[in-house]
Order: structure tokens, then C-alpha cells, then sequence
């Protein structure tokens, strides 16, 4: 990968545990995170996500975008604003959430 300086693309961290969920519970925020991974992978501006647990419980979704614009086309996507509410009401005991720029980009692969 060459050096990328100046990247118009945005990272979204979101860190969270989860609240002590019964089974169907667990069924539903699957559910509902696969659904929503769909509509946001399809979304204008969309590059990536992936999602780590660490060993003590804590989880961490990272979500690139091309711009700011594209990340905010998804945080007020209806579907995901919905999400969002039930997140808070149902299922995450605690969760913070950082939006950075990417100043340079680049790595190594074979």
C-alpha cells in the first residue's frame, strides 16, 4: 500500500459491553446487527468494518468511511437511529463512541 497523506476517510470506534442479555435477547441484537451491517455496507462511502472482543468482555466495532459526510449519512440513517434508541433501552450496559480522521495511511502486504 503507498503512503496516503491528507485522507478524506474517517474511523468510527465504537467501544461497548453488553448488558447481561437472555438467549432471545441475544437472537435479537444478532439480528438486528446483521441487518443493519447490510443496509450500512451498501451506503455510498462505505469501506469497511470489523468487530474485536477483548478477553475481559469489552467489544469493539470499527467502521471506515470515505468522508465525514458518509459516516453522517449513516448515524442518521432512520434504521440505524431506531438502533441506536434500542441499543441504549435494551442492550448495551455502557459504550463510547469516537469519530477520527485519518491523517496517514499506509502498511505492508505481501
Amino acid at each position: 500500500m503507498a503512503e496516503e497523506h491528507n485522507s478524506k476517510h474517517v474511523i468510527s470506534l465504537f467501544r461497548f459491553r453488553m448488558r447481561d442479555l437472555t438467549p432471545a435477547q441475544h437472537v435479537e441484537y444478532s439480528s438486528t446487527a446483521e441487518r443493519l451491517l447490510t443496509f450500512a455496507s451498501a451506503m455510498p462511502g462505505f469501506i469497511s468494518f470489523r468487530h474485536y472482543t477483548s478477553n475481559d468482555g469489552e467489544m469493539l466495532a470499527v467502521v471506515e468511511f470515505a468522508s465525514a459526510e458518509a459516516l453522517a449519512a449513516w448515524r442518521d440513517h432512520p434504521d440505524h437511529r431506531k438502533a441506536q434508541q434500542r441499543g441504549r433501552n435494551e442492550f448495551y450496559a455502557e459504550y463510547a463512541i469516537i469519530n477520527c480522521a485519518v491523517l496517514h495511511r499506509y502498511g505492508y502486504k505481501p
